[in-house]
């Protein structure tokens, strides 16, 4: 089995997120109504869900797929079994994208049946918004995001303790990885709902600090300046949207659950 070297694996996960980014300016471009944005059906959600996060997460998670691919090529050297496609591994980390962009849809869904009135954006609309800014950022501060960016930033004792050989168990390892990735970055995710998913703007803000955290030198001492800056923006959105640069108010009686205007 011929494995990959790190210079065609770096060059395809750049590659393959210029193309997401490609595709989901594409096919994103003039629909963002802001906060609640709708989801639409859920094929297409999941569609441009799974490119969105290609797009996104494929350069910050660029350190630990080249970690496996490492490992695993001087595995394959030494002769032992179980060789596994790298490609495999990044199936899992996205299948576990996947399931949170499935919860979330669940989430969106149940909410605009409960309460479509109070999540007008007239009615509550800017509070709930401004609220799950503000639970975004105080999550920057707590034991689980600070366990999950430590495994994201450090990926090699993951590797190395917690190896499976073949196909399933790559696929296997990267859902694990993509676990703790959803575990460092889920609260971002509720950030970028809040302010509208189909924004680019915001999608790609999210993106530069999600990778700043997981990537950049001490970026993991980044998380009270984001939980700092999260908390005041959902303070700003609850109290005066309108002046919020980059914020795209809904329509007047918009639902804010809701992304179609």
């Amino acid at each position: 089995m011929s494995l990959p070297r790190p210079v065609a694996v770096s060059g395809a996960l750049l590659g393959g997120a210029l193309v997401a980014w490609i595709v989901t300016y594409e096919r994103m471009h003039g629909m963002d109504a802001g906060p609640g944005t709708d989801l639409g059906g859920l094929g297409w959600y999941v569609g441009i869900w799974v490119t969105m996060m290609a797009a996104m997460m494929l350069p910050s998670a660029a350190p630990m797929v080249l970690v496996f691919n490492r490992v695993n090529r001087e595995r394959l050297r030494r002769g032992n079994a179980g060789a596994a496609s790298t490609w495999v591994f990044v199936t899992g980390y996205l299948v576990a994208w996947t399931g949170y962009g499935l919860l979330a849809y669940g989430f969106y869904r149940t909410a605009k049946d409960a309460a479509p009135h109070f999540l007008g954006w007239n009615h509550g609309g800017p509070y709930v918004a401004g609220a799950a800014l503000v639970f975004a950022g105080l999550y920057e501060l707590t034991p689980l995001k600070e366990v999950c960016l430590r495994h994201c930033r450090g990926p090699l004792h993951f590797v190395l303790g917690g190896w499976r050989d073949g196909q399933a168990g790559a696929l296997r390892m990267g859902v694990e990885h993509g676990l703790y990735c959803v575990g460092c970055c889920w609260g971002l995710m509720v950030a970028l709902f809040a302010l509208g998913v189909m924004s680019l703007t915001w999608m790609a803000v999210i993106a530069v600090v999600i990778f700043a955290q997981k990537v950049v030198p001490a970026g993991d001492r980044l998380a009270p300046l984001f939980a700092a800056a999260f908390v005041a923006l959902g303070v700003w959105v609850a109290v005066s949207p309108g002046s919020v640069p980059g914020l795209h108010v809904p329509g007047h009686g918009a639902p804010a659950m809701h992304m179609g205007s």
